[in-house]
């Protein structure tokens, strides 16, 4: 009999993951757009500390401002991630001339024989090919940005309605109560696991743009939001994070002190904002062990990419919940 059950479970999770790799291209503008909606309704939240707008603010009035406020940010933030692209994009053969002066400056300084020279040189195609995924995720996620705010419309419009609908689904008092503690646990979790991430991860970025502003690296704002970026998934992306300014410095000066600076300044940042600011901020509230977020990373990241990375927190903290709701 267990043998039987873990046989229909197998197939069970197999046409689970097929279908989540099939449907990607619908699921994610869906998933996207509802983490977008926790964010909306964690400013609203905050926005409704205000005693003026708790008492005379109306609802919907409420929701405009907080939308208004993320998604202006959002579009002020793309308008110039585009700006530095296009500079990135005309100083690019000047970058490619250095890619040899580079080899040979690590060749003088460590001494590295003409295997290792190639070695080093199949690396550096390796690291084009993770930054072009990651820009092919940010660039993903731009294009899909009309259709995400259209289900965020119609996620808020849909909240006014929520508890009749509820009642209507749920005639017994007891099923709708259990039901709604479920997604009170749901908002609570992952709403604000998303508004700190975020907060966490502006302020990363924020000190990084700084940090590499003072060192001269070109388009400062464009590594400083995907370092933003990047410090949503967990753990290999702050790590990730320092890697791609570290070697566009090398690119960019030809030299390794800049680069060394980027690392080190950059790496204190990330040590200092990732083991002591964000636990402080955080806490324990998401209850997730590290071990069951690494596994959650590699399942989330192999079905839907850099973006299942970024999302596989929330998305697991949601899972988890529902699951623990089944007694048998």
């Amino acid at each position: 009999m267990r043998l039987e059950k873990a046989a229909y479970l197998s197939i069970i999770l197999a046409f689970i993951g097929v279908v989540l790799v099939l449907a990607k291209a619908l699921l994610i503008p869906i998933v996207l757009a509802t983490f977008v909606w926790f964010i909306i309704r964690e400013i609203r939240m905050i926005l409704r500390k205000i005693k003026f707008v708790r008492q005379r603010m109306p609802r919907w009035l409420e929701n405009l401002l907080a939308s208004l406020f993320l998604f202006s940010l959002v579009g002020f933030m793309i308008s110039i991630v585009s700006a530095n692209i296009g500079l990135l994009s005309q100083k690019m053969p000047l970058y490619e001339k250095n890619i040899n002066q580079v080899i040979l400056l690590i060749n003088d300084t460590f001494h590295i024989d003409l295997f290792e020279k190639i070695k080093a040189y199949s690396l550096s195609l390796e690291l084009s090919n993770v930054f072009q995924m990651v820009l092919n995720s940010v660039t993903s996620f731009i294009g899909n940005g009309f259709i995400i705010l259209i289900y965020v419309l119609f996620m808020l419009l849909e909240e006014s309605g929520f508890l009749h609908k509820m009642r209507a689904i749920y005639p017994e008092r007891e099923n709708m109560d259990e039901t709604l503690d479920i997604l009170n646990s749901i908002d609570a979790s992952v709403g604000r696991y998303l508004l700190l991430k975020t907060l966490v991860s502006f302020t990363t970025g924020l000190l990084s743009f700084i940090v590499l502003k003072l060192i001269g690296i070109d388009a400062a704002f464009f590594w400083a939001f995907l370092i933003f970026i990047l410090n949503f998934i967990p753990f290999i992306g702050s790590l990730i994070a320092i890697l791609f300014p570290t070697v566009f410095a090398l690119l960019q000066f030809g030299e390794l002190a800049p680069a060394i600076w980027v690392i080190s300044v950059i790496g204190v940042i990330q040590l200092l904002v990732g083991n002591f600011v964000e636990p402080k901020i955080m806490g324990n509230s998401l209850n997730l062990s590290p071990l069951v977020v690494i596994i959650a990373l590699s399942i989330w990241g192999a079905l839907w990419g850099i973006t299942g990375m970024v999302m596989s927190v929330p998305i697991t903290v949601i899972l988890l919940i529902l699951f623990s709701r089944f007694q048998k």
